[in-house]
């Protein structure tokens, strides 16, 4: 590719082909060894579940995953760490391949032995047949209300409780999204503390979706909240009739500076997608697990 220089003389306009200058890929993240699997590392075992009996989110339906690690030893209660667009995050192939991570980090004892809840949003079935089913993504995810995160505490964390042995504290559990749902994990959070202490988002949609851009104003005026959180996104991230993504994940960085929270923010130049979040998932999740006090 070149650039051409227009140049005006008296004789009119002279075109002169110049070098084009060298551009930066952007969206360009490589995947470290702790996203990859290792064949000294003991793998942790994923079983899928289907949930239709939600009395929280009447007549929906969903896929859910439990990653148990191969360390869970079956006496002590586990860390906890919930993620919403579940099977995005479960698969081993895509772009963020949490179980490989655990497995990993586990091992090298760089975070707490966790086990992994991987939740898709509701759907509702059609009452034809032949017909679609209807999703309840951005009811669940971007209302602001405490409605997830009692489906979390009435439904999901008791389903699971039932087979492995989960933390009750919140020093002990998080939550973590991608889009709409980091919005959700850091809502779950915002609004019960006494449950989730630890936020993940990616490329969060703190955006007038459904009125969530109010959270930088809402931080600065609310009492700090025993939460550390951890936020990333991309120059390149949405800017439509919500908002702007990349401005919005500034603005509650910027707030939750001010309110002086265990926070990071990660900035790089990738657009609406898991490719730079799930490349520096394992820091992340270092980062976010550090220091976790042992089960009471």
């Amino acid at each position: 590719m070149r650039r051409v220089l227009l140049i005006v003389t008296l004789a009119g306009l002279v075109a002169l082909a110049l070098p084009s200058a060298p551009s930066v890929a952007a969206d360009d993240y490589t995947y470290g060894p702790d996203s990859m699997t290792q064949p000294d590392v003991p793998k942790g075992k994923v079983t899928q579940f289907a949930w239709k009996q939600s009395k929280v989110f009447e007549g929906t339906e969903r896929d859910g995953w439990v990653y148990v690690p191969a360390q869970y030893d079956g006496k002590t209660p586990a860390c906890v760490m919930v993620f919403q667009d579940g099977g995005n995050y479960v698969n081993e192939k895509g772009q963020f391949r949490v179980p490989t991570v655990f497995d990993n980090l586990i091992h090298k004892k760089q975070m707490p032995v966790t086990v992994g809840i991987f939740i898709n949003p509701g759907t509702f079935p059609p009452a034809d047949p032949k017909g679609e089913r209807r999703s309840n993504r951005s009811f669940e995810y971007d209302t602001l209300s405490d409605q997830y995160a009692s489906f979390l505490e009435k439904e999901m964390l008791p389903e699971v409780g039932k087979t492995v042995k989960l933390r009750s504290d919140a020093a002990g559990r998080a939550i973590c999204g991608i889009s709409s749902g980091g919005i959700c994990a850091f809502t779950v959070a915002w609004e019960r503390p006494d449950l989730f202490s630890k936020v993940l988002s990616h490329v969060g949609s703190f955006t007038n979706i459904r009125g969530g851009d109010v959270y930088p104003g809402l931080i600065r005026k609310t009492e700090k909240k025993p939460i550390r959180v951890f936020l990333q996104d991309g120059s390149g991230d949405l800017d439509n009739l919500h908002g702007s993504w990349p401005l919005a994940n500034k603005q509650m960085a910027a707030s939750l500076k001010h309110m002086d929270y265990d926070y990071k923010f990660v900035f790089g130049d990738g657009g609406h997608n898991g490719k730079h979040g799930g490349v520096i998932l394992p820091d992340s999740l270092r980062w976010l697990w550090r220091d976790t006090p042992p089960a009471k």
